[in-house]
């Protein structure tokens, strides 16, 4: 590995956020998530939480632009809502979902910069009753058009761009903050040592 390339990495894992993480449910289109994947990868999300959409049956979308960003990022794919939200419960402290409601703050009136786990749902039916009923809180993304929302891809991409200002505001990018341990098995993972 060249010493420009082990810089890149060391720089990429200086940038992960642990504590902000993406759920996705039942997302139907494999571009969308790839693109979901690419985005995460660019902010610092690690950790993405796949449920009632099995990956399997999008590898033959390996060779699009997007997949690129699967090797960089942790997808864990779920069948069962309850087993996902547990786990995902486990590991971060809140859970909004994207969510075009009366009660849904604005996507500029929440607070990133906590331990957060970030839903999107369906193209067309958005998130499920039985996952908006297990979130925290609902967020939209402000708009002036006609057409209430994004792909959904672009809405999470919009979603995550803030976080990201809102903790790079805080100074939570560049400081390692992920665990040793965790950080050492995706360098391994990565090749960083070979």
């Amino acid at each position: 590995m060249t010493p420009e390339r082990k810089a890149r990495l060391t720089y990429v894992l200086d940038n992960r956020q642990p504590d902000l993480a993406v759920v996705m449910e039942n997302i139907n289109d494999p571009h969308n998530i790839f693109a979901i994947m690419r985005t995460c990868d660019a902010i610092g999300v690690q950790d993405i939480y796949i449920v009632n959409t099995p990956i399997k049956r999008h590898r033959k979308f390996g060779k699009a632009s997007s997949t690129s960003a699967t090797k960089w990022v942790t997808r864990h794919e779920f069948d069962d809502l309850d087993t996902c939200l547990s786990v995902v419960r486990s590991r971060y402290n809140k859970l909004y979902a994207s969510y075009l409601g009366e009660s849904s703050y604005g996507l500029y009136d929440m607070d990133m910069t906590e331990s957060v786990a970030l839903v999107f749902g369906n193209e067309r039916e958005g998130i499920t009753d039985e996952m908006l009923a297990k979130c925290d809180g609902t967020f939209l993304i402000p708009q002036v058009g006609m057409i209430r929302s994004l792909n959904v891809s672009v809405a999470c991409a919009v979603t995550l761009y803030e976080a990201m200002r809102q903790r790079m505001s805080k100074g939570l990018y560049g400081n390692s903050r992920m665990a040793t341990a965790n950080r050492k098995n995706l360098a391994d993972d990565w090749g960083m040592y070979e």
